[in-house]
């Protein structure tokens, strides 16, 4: 019988998935993952997504032995000649992957596909399980959208395919190749400062089965009520197992719609599903969506680009004077995960309150996120900024006081993460500056000592932030019009 080699990227599981169900009815199936970061340079995967990587893979291995497929690591310059050398060692007659959608990956793969087929090797592209796939995603996207609502609009009248169940291939190898050890690629952290993720993340194909399950049984119901409260277990977790494939959107969308809750709960979490997929429709358009703003105005507006200013440093360290953001950033460096109303107040904050370009918290969510997503990611960060697609009016400022005081009402969130705060009463918790000095003796804090005083005052700096912006809109319009 035939041996088709599978092609792993960012689809790390068994089920749903087209391309290996296709390999293992066909006869022999390879697995194959490789490791080639030079070819996506700075966008190689961050120390938290490596991280997370290193035990997907591992799962991986297992879940394949159990459909009768073995994995080969393979680390290269160029993944071409890794899938060449595989494909030649297992004597194989075909290479299946599912589709990636980033357009960089998207057009390594087209060469590759081009190779293998001058040298007669059969390759096919499969569907990659996402929503978007009921149409083909890069068929639907003949009509761009730049707003989200009528993409959802558009997005929602498409079903997306039942999920595939786990293959078993119809016979075994006669020639397995040798695989890289995962341990010589060093995914996991010589200095323990993931240990924190062990506590929080299952990061296998199984674990995001049962984070799916509880959340759908137990959170879907409230989500629409939960989802922004910072303390409350409101939101599906889910994002890191979408990342690295160990998830489809499909199945994650049938597991959904099948739950026996109201239509309203199903819709409000469907449409938060969607966002991930509105991002991706613009990456195909915009690769440099981590680069250039898709609001082109926006490459003259005076951000701050020093990567080692002592503010950005602060920032990063959840340092900054101001408890909803250093909670936030504290989450971040503790699990590798940030609450979503967080991550919008700790954006906002960045690039408007202390005027810091959006590209440097991008990055630096790119190296500590486990869900970092080359779509989600710098759409997240341009929504947040004012210059990406149906993004925040600049003037919309997510003031944290105001934010902490609506979603973290007792302050639970904040004495979690910030817990030199956590004496301070619920008044106070959430702006320590203006507490009286007899409160704060009593809750053992001392600004400037045990917590810092503010770098920039909210309200001042929001102002700064919508002056800068009027004078930069002024002289832009200027400009424009000599």
């Amino acid at each position: 019988m035939p041996t088709t080699v599978v092609w792993f990227h960012n689809d790390l599981r068994v089920r749903d998935h087209a391309a290996l169900s296709a390999a293992c009815e066909r006869g022999a199936v390879v697995g194959l993952f490789v490791w080639a970061p030079g070819e996506q340079g700075e966008r190689a995967p961050g120390a938290a997504r490596r991280w997370w990587l290193h035990h997907a893979l591992v799962s991986l291995r297992a879940e394949l032995a159990q459909c009768g497929v073995p994995l080969v690591l393979r680390r290269a310059e160029r993944a071409a000649v890794a899938v060449e050398e595989v494909v030649r060692a297992s004597s194989a007659d075909a290479v299946f992957w599912n589709r990636r959608y980033d357009p960089a990956v998207a057009e390594r793969d087209t060469a590759v596909a081009s190779q293998l087929r001058c040298h007669g090797i059969w390759v096919e592209e499969h569907a990659g399980g996402w929503w978007q796939d009921a149409v083909g995603l890069a068929g639907g996207l003949q009509r761009r959208y730049q707003v989200f609502t009528p993409f959802w609009r558009w997005l929602a009248n498409y079903v997306p395919a039942s999920p595939l169940p786990a293959p078993r291939a119809r016979a075994t190898p006669t020639s397995v190749p040798a695989s890289d050890d995962l341990a010589a690629w060093h995914f996991l952290p010589r200095i323990p400062w993931d240990r924190g993720f062990y506590e929080v993340w299952q990061p296998s194909e199984a674990g995001a089965h049962r984070v799916l399950e509880r959340f759908v049984h137990e959170q879907l119901g409230e989500y629409a009520l939960r989802r922004d409260l910072l303390a409350a277990e409101g939101t599906s977790r889910l994002s890191p197992y979408l990342a690295h494939g160990q998830l489809s959107p499909a199945q994650v969308w049938h597991a959904v719609r099948q739950a026996t809750v109201d239509a309203a709960a199903k819709a409000a979490f469907l449409r938060q599903l969607a966002w991930r997929e509105f991002a991706y429709q613009l990456l195909v358009e915009h690769p440099d969506l981590h680069v250039r703003p898709l609001r082109a105005q926006f490459e003259t507006f005076p951000w701050r680009e020093e990567t080692n200013d002592e503010m950005v440093q602060r920032w990063r360290q959840g340092n900054t004077g101001i408890p909803l953001v250093d909670a936030g950033m504290r989450e971040l460096w503790a699990t590798g995960w940030m609450h979503n109303r967080a991550r919008m107040v700790v954006a906002s904050w960045l690039t408007k309150n202390l005027l810091c370009h959006w590209r440097l918290g991008e990055r630096w969510f790119w190296d500590t996120l486990v869900d970092a997503d080359p779509a989600n990611n710098p759409f997240g960060w341009q929504w947040v900024a004012g210059c990406g697609a149906d993004a925040a009016p600049y003037w919309r400022v997510f003031q944290p006081v105001r934010q902490g005081e609506t979603y973290d009402r007792e302050g639970a969130y904040v004495r979690h993460w910030v817990p030199e705060l956590r004496h301070l009463p619920d008044r106070w918790i959430h702006r320590p500056w203006q507490a009286p000095g007899d409160v704060l003796a009593r809750a053992g804090v001392v600004l400037g000592k045990t917590y810092p005083q503010p770098l920039v005052d909210p309200d001042e700096s929001r102002k700064r932030a919508l002056a800068t912006f009027e004078e930069w809109r002024r002289s832009h319009t200027a400009g424009h019009s000599t």
